[in-house]
């Protein structure tokens, strides 16, 4: 197959990282044998960055080649496309280049512009809400309250303060770090040595070292089950409650968070502090993702996985089998491997729900999961829950002429009466398709041809493509011609506007 070189502009990061170590732009352009106005010009993204060039940066701040890359680019231009295709902005659509243009002189403000459309699309939502909720008194014949009445006679409006979800501000800090947290990895990752664990035992160790350090004891407690409940701390009780039935790779993971906020409660606290959170719960929410993040750098130590990863050819069952831990957390800590200068392969993960809700995702390479639609029906994720516990393996390529080589499979445990409502999860693991030949998922495959490449986009919405069978609305914009001479599978074509 071959490879396509696109030119990077990475000015800002380049400015970032200078102003890190406070060099001055003069300073910095005799470290790396530019002259003031060239490096001036790189930075403006008036030129692009030399590979010899970005050999010299890589080496000069300890990162790698994947900093400059446009991943972050390509998510704001991608959202700012998905936004601009609301009805609310009607014509407003701008053509990639003036979306490219926008991302890359003022980040800063296109970032801002995603934040706000977020509170506006949370203040429908509530508003939406309690709508719904007066409709549903009257009907059941509550009625409405009477509105407060100030000294002036005037209706007491009660002010409803709104912020981007929680969840999103703790999602976007997440990536902001690259899934990576070195003072918790490295941490984590010395625990394991220092008290010699062992891959295959450690529900053991961990159980020893919660009731040598911590005194804690680990008990089934069969009542948690029915009120949904999997494990419980006894904080006062010294005891850590299981439900019944809970997989030996879960209930590791739950002991590995338990020591992590017993033992490094403090590292964790200094990890979400420098997040700039500023809500409590966004603030929580980020702690227990720090507890989990611990859990999975305990169990799956650094330098022992990624090496292990690299001879297994990423093999996703071998590890699994090999550390004793669940599918999920084996493709989740492959997309944590960031550390500076021992990189593991730069994948993307992504957990959603059989709607094609996102419950968690990273991405550590330029594949972009939309961010306000739904996800593209062509994506081998869907196929996975027709197939459960089935590994699906698709080669894609994005609307940005990026190719990835992707594994999707569903999770979960099985039901345990007829009753029973078991969450059924899937999980998809991809990184590009330059990196085939370390994956043993391109065994057998021909990436040579074209065929078997499956275009897929980031939602409907936000998706280029014009001849795509599968669409359910049109994209942003473009003109809709649904003239009457000839009829598709989707009623109407797309017709790029001028310019565009």
């Amino acid at each position: 197959m071959t490879k396509r070189v696109s030119k990077v502009f990475a000015g800002s990061r380049i400015r970032e990282l200078r102003g890190r170590i406070r060099k001055t732009q003069q300073d910095l352009a005799k470290d790396l044998g530019l002259s003031p106005s060239y490096l001036n010009q790189i930075e403006n993204d008036q030129r692009p960055i030399p590979p010899p060039l970005m050999l010299k940066l890589c080496n000069l701040f300890d990162v790698s080649p994947a900093y400059f890359g446009d991943s972050d680019e390509i998510r704001q231009i991608q959202a700012l496309r998905e936004i601009l295709g609301d009805p609310l902005f009607k014509s407003a659509s701008l053509r990639p280049v003036e979306l490219q243009a926008a991302v890359r002189g003022a980040p800063a403000l296109a970032d801002r512009f995603v934040t706000l459309y977020r509170a506006y699309r949370t203040i429908i939502r509530e508003r939406n809400d309690a709508e719904n909720a007066q409709y549903n008194k009257l009907l059941s014949g509550e009625g409405l309250a009477a509105p407060q009445i100030d000294t002036s006679g005037t209706p007491v409006v009660a002010e409803q303060v709104t912020t981007v979800s929680p969840y999103e501000s703790v999602g976007d800090w997440v990536q902001r770090e690259r899934n990576y947290f070195d003072e918790i990895d490295c941490a984590a990752e010395d625990l394991y040595e220092i008290l010699d664990f062992s891959e295959g035992l450690l529900a053991a160790n961990l159980e020893r070292y919660l009731r040598d350090h911590h005194g804690v004891k680990i008990l089934t407690d069969s009542s948690l089950d029915s009120r949904s409940v999997i494990w419980r701390f006894d904080k006062r009780g010294r005891r850590l409650l299981m439900a019944d039935g809970v997989p030996s790779e879960s209930s590791v993971f739950y002991m590995a968070q338990v020591v992590g906020r017993l033992g490094y409660g403090r590292l964790l606290d200094r990890a979400v502090k420098r997040s700039g959170l500023t809500s409590s719960d966004a603030r929580d929410l980020a702690h227990v993702g720090m507890s989990n993040y611990f859990a999975g750098a305990l169990l799956l130590p650094y330098t022992r996985f990624r090496q292990s990863a690299r001879t297994k050819s990423h093999d996703l069952d071998q590890l699994q089998r090999q550390f004793g831990v669940s599918f999920e957390q084996v493709c989740h800590r492959l997309s944590t491997l960031q550390r500076p200068g021992q990189e593991g392969l730069p994948f993307y993960f992504i957990k959603t729900d059989i709607a094609g809700n996102i419950l968690k995702s990273y991405s550590a390479t330029r594949f972009n999961m939309p961010r306000f639609g739904g996800l593209c029906s062509l994506w081998n994720v869907f196929r996975a829950f027709a197939t459960p516990g089935e590994l699906q393996v698709q080669v894609s390529r994005t609307t940005d002429d990026a190719v990835f080589l992707n594994v999707a499979r569903t999770v979960g445990h099985a039901g345990t009466s007829y009753f029973d409502r078991p969450r059924r999860v899937a999980i998809v693991l991809g990184c590009s398709v330059s990196h085939a030949s370390e994956l043993v998922y391109a065994a057998g495959l021909d990436l040579s041809d074209e065929r078997t490449i499956i275009p897929i986009g980031p939602g409907c919405r936000a998706c280029i493509r014009t001849d795509c069978r599968h669409r359910a609305i049109p994209a942003a914009g473009f003109q809709i011609d649904a003239g009457g001479e000839e009829r598709g599978v989707v009623p109407y074509h797309m017709v790029a506007q001028s310019g565009e």
